[in-house]
């Protein structure tokens, strides 16, 4: 859930450094708020990837497995897939889902159209979110026909929405009750780095663990 910054003065020489980039992005975020959506989801969806593949233990070049045309290449191909993929579809996509949401609730404060406001939420914005990013991950991790990508969406979709439906009201009680408004988009965006590392690390290795049964029972039937 996120919420329409307010313009926040910047005053660089009374404010700490981290203080002045906050006030900055803010008003980054007030006065082209879809751009730096955008910019923002970008860099944390590559930056996602990487953390995944390294706690995973799938980097291919950590592991000595890059492909001979890839060698040279300083960031791995799925890390610039994914980056690309949170600056043109899931920046956009998130700006416009919110966008409505909080037209539906402007001007509403009151308990109960804040719980209606997570139940709207997790029950319609959610789903969509979490659909688009599987299919996203399928397409990048070269599974290409229209039949395969829908089986992995529906093997992994319910687990996902599990692990949402417990971390991000939680997250949203959290920035109603301690949080100005301004500063929910950059709240949200942590919560949902930790969370897509956490659910895309565990993807990885359920994938390894497949690939490599997989490869022992080729092994075996060689034998």
């Amino acid at each position: 859930m996120t919420a329409q910054s307010k313009p926040v003065p910047i005053k660089e020489k009374s404010q700490s450094f981290p203080s002045y980039l906050l006030a900055l992005y803010l008003q980054q975020l007030n006065t082209h708020p879809l751009r730096t959506k955008a910019i923002t989801s970008g860099m944390l969806s590559g930056l996602q990837e990487f953390v995944a593949q390294e706690l995973s233990g799938t980097n291919s070049r950590r592991k000595g497995k890059a492909k001979e045309n890839d060698k040279n290449n300083l960031i791995d191909e799925r890390v610039l897939k994914m980056a690309l993929y949170g600056f043109l579809v899931s920046g956009p996509l998130n700006h416009l889902l919110f966008e409505m949401l909080n037209k539906l609730f402007k001007n509403r404060t009151g308990d109960s159209a804040k719980l209606m406001q997570i139940l709207t939420s997790q029950l319609i914005i959610t789903p969509i979110q979490n659909t688009v990013y599987l299919i996203a991950m399928a397409v990048i991790g070269g599974i290409k026909t229209p039949d395969q990508i829908k089986k992995t969406v529906k093997e992994s979709l319910w687990s996902l929405m599990k692990m949402s439906w417990i971390v991000s009201p939680m997250a949203m009680g959290f920035a109603q009750r301690f949080l100005p408004p301004q500063l929910w988009v950059p709240f949200f965006n942590l919560v949902g780095f930790v969370f897509g590392v956490i659910a895309n690390t565990k993807a990885k290795k359920i994938q390894q663990r497949k690939r490599d049964n997989r490869n022992q029972d080729e092994l075996n039937n060689l034998d």
